[in-house]
């Protein structure tokens, strides 16, 4: 008799299971493309993890509005830096929460990170 109990309250819970799946596939869904976001680095990210980030973000997209004479130069530190590469690399890639990862450095948020003539880019 307990194996019936325990089957048919498998068998209630994977509507549940299913439900939760669907809720969280859908809140993924609407905040990347339903509102405005972008990825910027934690304010805890040491310097190596923030040179890793810069590094690899600019690998893989064009950041030329971080160079001297471009937009995004100032403020010059590598906070500021590493912050507009990883919304490049974020922005490209979809705005998916885990392309703002970066090892656990990166941080999406709703509201505007642009200052100055630097204009965060959101596609």
């Amino acid at each position: 008799m307990a194996r019936k109990v325990e089957a048919s309250t498998s068998f209630l819970a994977l509507p549940f299971v299913l439900l939760l799946l669907s809720l969280a596939a859908g809140g993924a869904a609407a905040s990347s493309q339903g509102k405005r976001t972008w990825c910027v680095a934690k304010p805890s990210s040491d310097e190596a993890t923030l040179t890793a980030n810069l590094n690899y973000a600019c690998s893989q997209v064009d950041c030329k509005v971080l160079q001297k004479g471009y937009l995004c130069f100032y403020p010059d530190n590598l906070m500021s830096h590493a912050s507009v590469a990883m919304n490049l690399y974020y922005q490209a890639r979809g705005r998916n929460y885990w392309n703002c990862h970066f090892k656990n450095s990166g941080l999406v948020t709703i509201t505007d990170p642009s200052f100055g003539s630097c204009n965060y880019a959101y596609y």
